[in-house]
């Protein structure tokens, strides 16, 4: 996915500590900031590290015949099998990519004559790859109208259009839940094929693309433990794409270029401790819901986007009026406390949300997103609750200040 926006310090990595357990990740216990911006990405864990260095000593190319290139071939069908299980999906129909933009972008443009519905709350990688779609509204908790949906399919239908929708199953700024089931109901009802952007979600929520009845999933491997550089769209039976990559056989002739044998390794041992970190969900809601509470008790004045509905137990999305998201990010990156001011996007540059838009909040341009991760300690939290709580007080004593000069 794109890189971090925020100007928040990256955790730091002790390169020789490989003795924790396989799904945690490789820290530097000596200086580590408090990192709570999971949802740009997490720190890998050892057991997709292990993975990748194992797979970088491995010479051959996996489309060779020879016992080098038979060797890498096995590392990669592995991985496929892992990142399948991982949603429920068939292993001969994951198209390894370079991260969940290029997935959402193969799935987007992969098909041929076909109008694009996407929700308007979608990341940048699904709103940039058509600028020609149509846009599905949102409620004011960023939740897709279905019936707009439905009225959007009946007059592509009538005017004889093939058409494929796309809903992300969590929202990456706000953690909001999609009913994209039901969404794919109307899809099938219709006639139309349906894609979901599940990047944030994997490892947050069960995600089975059979109970989700959707025809494309898209995934990447930094926002589970995995490294960075690494996704993968997976397909149902009846799928054809056009490939967007051209120019080699692999991946069954839908994307070209030689696999990152290493990166795919990595991904496939970050799969395979997606149920695991799934078992951790509710203590990171109990954590995720302490942090809200208190800050709230605090400031009342502050916003917290789409609080009354389903949504990831890791995110928050909290909006201070009258303070800026971007200062919010550095005043709490240099107290060691690493978040962000929305989507991890466009090369550290701090964008206005057009998903807080979309839902009509007054003030999108002040929000920031906590978001909390399996190694997230109760410590953390309490670290943010001081350094934010700091921060606000401050801005208010100033403006106390000049309104009393």
């Amino acid at each position: 996915m794109p890189r971090n926006n925020a100007t928040s310090k990256p955790c730091r990595f002790n390169r020789n500590r490989l003795t924790q357990s396989p799904e945690k990740p490789v820290k530097d216990v000596m200086k580590q900031p408090v990192y709570l911006d999971y949802n740009a990405s997490a720190p890998i864990n050892a057991a997709a590290r292990d993975a990748v260095v194992a797979a970088l000593d491995v010479a051959g190319n996996p489309s060779s015949v020879h016992g080098a290139g038979r060797e890498a071939r096995k590392i990669v069908d592995r991985a496929r099998r892992q990142v399948a299980d991982m949603v429920g999906g068939d292993a001969e129909r994951v198209i390894f990519t370079s991260g969940g933009t290029e997935a959402n972008n193969l799935a987007l443009n992969g098909l041929e004559n076909v109008v694009v519905l996407t929700s308007a709350i979608e990341h940048p990688s699904v709103i940039e790859a058509r600028s020609d779609a149509r846009r599905i509204s949102v409620d004011a908790n960023g939740v897709i109208d279905l019936g707009a949906l439905e009225d959007m399919l009946r007059v592509c239908r009538d005017a004889g259009e093939k058409v494929l929708v796309s809903v992300m199953l969590a929202n990456n700024e706000t953690g909001v839940i999609q009913p994209v089931a039901q969404a794919a109901l109307l899809a099938r009802e219709y006639g139309a094929k349906i894609h979901c952007d599940a990047v944030q979600a994997v490892g947050r929520v069960p995600v089975d693309m059979g109970r989700l009845l959707v025809d494309m999933v898209s995934v990447s491997a930094h926002k589970i433990g995995g490294p960075k550089g690494i996704g993968a769209l997976i397909i149902a039976p009846g799928v054809m794409l056009v490939p967007q990559i051209r120019g080699g056989g692999q991946e069954k002739y839908r994307r070209g270029g030689t696999e990152n044998v290493a990166g795919i390794a990595g991904f496939g041992a970050a799969a395979a401790l997606v149920d695991a970190k799934l078992t951790n969900a509710d203590d990171i809601t109990a954590k995720r819901d302490r942090l809200e509470n208190e800050i709230l008790a605090f400031a009342p004045e502050v916003v917290i986007a789409s609080r009354d509905t389903a949504r990831l137990g890791n995110t928050s999305c909290l909006i201070l009026p009258g303070m800026p998201g971007e200062t919010q990010v550095m005043t709490m990156d240099l107290a060691g406390v690493a978040i962000s001011s929305g989507s991890a996007c466009s090369s550290g540059k701090v964008r206005e949300s057009h998903v807080l838009k979309e839902m009509g909040v007054a003030e999108p341009g002040s929000a920031i997103r906590v978001s909390l991760g399996p190694e997230t300690t109760n410590d953390e939290i309490d670290m943010f609750i001081r350094v934010w709580s700091r921060m606000r007080g401050n801005a208010e004593r100033k403006k106390l200040a000049r309104n009393a000069a």
